[in-house]
């Protein structure tokens, strides 16, 4: 098994083992995750087997299995690279299509898909299919405002399925991003995750205004009184013009880094993750089928969602074959996923280069 397959198996083993330790006093979920932890030894011989072959298998997938939303959240990057919106509906793959890609996932030996959108619980038939398949864990990135009674039923009884869900901090820089009102909707959803005892997370997407709040003691300490067990912050990348300042400064980056080394001491039932993070210690970007790649609601297959590119579609190609597609291999070949960025993503910040790229195979 080469480094890079190694470091990312050893990541897998690492979040599992985590969410194990924060669902201790949960029997239903402790139980669902050992079982899961088993079936990741499994995961893991398929991919070295793979690897043996030549065919190297990223243990994550990122999916966004809708392109509807309910929410006009400023400066989306699905809106911003129109891949979320009112008039897309008819060119997301049909249920059934979803359904063989996590089969064709699970056959590869594929840990994590995250389910994204546009709003995912706008396609709980895909949520369905995805809980069937108890060998990959799906986080489910939902802006927590559509939780009725069906879909908190979803994920109280399919533990595979995990809600996360987005704010930007407090009442007032949740409801200025996302809406007024939004945060207590958010709140009511998770306050129904708690008396359930349902395993859940949020999603943070950290910007040079709420670094400090989200980093604080205070604000992941009233996250641990509602019992969430994993907080993910996600570096704010600039795919609406002119919100360039909300992007971290290197400075600002580090801080983040060190912020969240002293939260896991800190608040050590909790599991702490954050995207991109340190890409040095992985050799770069993971995106383009390094570490994971993305599916947009048509079909795509994209290196990442802030790198809406794709010369391969699911609906007429396997698992197998987007990974080994043209724009993927060349991306790796050319140093690509090595170069520096100013914030928040690596691909973001080479549209041109790819463009170039995808010329040049028409």
């Amino acid at each position: 098994m080469n480094e890079q397959t190694e470091y990312l198996s050893s990541a897998v083993e690492g979040i599992i083992h985590q969410a194990l330790k924060a669902s201790v006093k949960n029997p239903l979920e402790s139980a669902f995750i050992a079982k899961f932890i088993l079936s990741q030894s499994e995961n893991a011989k398929k991919r070295r087997k793979a690897e043996e072959a030549g065919h190297h298998i990223p243990p994550f997938l990122i999916a966004s299995i809708t392109s509807q939303c309910n929410l006009h959240c400023k400066g989306c990057y699905a809106r911003a690279n129109n891949a979320c919106g009112e008039n897309f509906k008819q060119e997301e793959l049909t249920t059934e299509q979803w359904k063989q890609i996590f089969r064709e996932a699970s056959e590869l030996g594929i840990s994590f898909i995250l389910l994204a959108g546009g709003e995912p619980l706008m396609r709980t038939d895909v949520l369905q299919q995805a809980s069937l398949f108890h060998n990959i864990i799906f986080p489910v990135f939902t802006n927590g405002t559509l939780f009725d009674r069906k879909a908190i039923g979803l994920f109280e009884f399919r533990r595979n399925l995990i809600p996360i869900f987005s704010m930007e901090g407090d009442s007032v820089q949740t409801d200025k991003r996302r809406g007024k009102g939004i945060f207590s909707l958010l709140n009511d959803s998770i306050e129904q995750m708690k008396r359930k005892g349902i395993f859940y997370g949020v999603s943070i997407t950290v910007t040079s205004q709420n670094l400090q709040t989200v980093t604080s003691d205070d604000f992941i300490a009233s996250l641990s009184r509602k019992d969430c067990k994993l907080v993910l912050f996600v570096e704010y990348v600039p795919a609406q013009e002119s919100t360039e300042s909300l992007t971290l400064s290197a400075e600002e980056r580090e801080q983040l880094a060190a912020s969240q080394k002293k939260l896991k001491t800190a608040f050590g039932k909790m599991v702490f993750l954050s995207f991109p993070g340190d890409e040095k210690s992985t050799g770069g970007c993971l995106a383009a089928g390094r570490g994971f790649f993305h599916i947009n609601a048509a079909g795509g297959a994209e290196p990442c969602p802030f790198s809406p590119f794709s010369d391969t579609s699911l609906k007429d190609h396997s698992l197998m074959e987007a990974l080994q597609s043209p724009l993927f291999q060349k991306l790796q070949s050319a140093n690509l996923l090595q170069a520096g960025h100013l914030g928040g993503c690596t691909l973001f910040e080479q549209q041109d280069a790819i463009k170039n790229i995808l010329s040049l195979e028409a």
